[in-house]
């Protein structure tokens, strides 16, 4: 299991620029080098480079899995069109969302067996975002929140989550995803854990303050990987 830690533009909350599946990273453009191979190479992905409706906050504004990617409805045209001719080869979903709501990669959970939506998503989406994504998905909050995407990352190997999560709620987000979860923080003490971790199934960046007890913890929510 690759495990490393990254900081992006100076800043330890990498989770909000990269969007990650298990064949590409779709990053913001004028990564340094040594970050860019960082991702190629821990997380053995091919890296597209792009904003996203002008924003470089990638992981907040993409949903998706191996399936399927989504963005919201403020993706520029000529932004889109570059991600189908680059991203064309993979043979990916890729959905244009119509949602009032922009901010996917909070507002959705999803792995490659399930997917979990806050209520902020509006019904008609739902039945598109199951057939882009291939999975089930389910709509409920998550600790009283509408967002599930930032409180927690999950792979097909395991996951983490926000600490304050109910034993009822992570019995049942277990029970969806089909994977062991961990409650973690990262980036010394910060529960909202996508701000701070990017992960697929070989490996995992963590944002460069998260202490080594955290690191343990992260270690352990992805314990079945490699």
């Amino acid at each position: 299991m690759n495990v490393e830690l990254l900081r992006i533009f100076g800043n330890p909350h990498i989770g909000v620029y990269v969007f990650v599946n298990n064949s590409i990273a779709i990053v913001p453009p004028g990564l340094d080098e040594e970050v860019r191979n960082k991702i190629i190479e821990t997380l053995d992905v091919e890296v597209i480079e792009t904003k996203i409706a002008g924003s470089i906050l990638n992981g907040v504004l993409i949903a998706g899995n191996d399936h399927g990617l989504i963005f919201p409805r403020t993706i520029l045209d000529e932004e889109f069109e570059y991600l189908k001719k680059n991203l064309s080869r993979y043979g990916f979903n890729l959905y244009i969302a119509r949602s009032k709501n922009t901010a996917l990669g909070n507002l959705l959970l999803t792995n490659n067996k399930a997917c979990i939506v806050g209520s902020d998503i509006e019904k008609q989406e739902i039945i598109k975002i199951s057939e882009v994504l291939g999975v089930e998905v389910f709509s409920r909050d998550v600790m009283y929140l509408t967002i599930p995407g930032s409180l927690a990352v999950v792979t097909d190997n395991g996951g983490v989550i926000h600490p304050d999560v109910s034993d009822e709620e992570l019995e049942e987000l277990k029970n969806i995803f089909k994977v062991y979860i961990e409650r973690a923080t990262v980036n010394s003490g910060i529960p909202f854990i996508k701000s701070g971790l990017i992960a697929n199934n070989k490996g995992i960046l963590i944002g460069e303050n998260t202490t080594g007890p955290e690191m343990l913890r992260i270690r352990r929510g992805f314990q079945s990987m490699g």
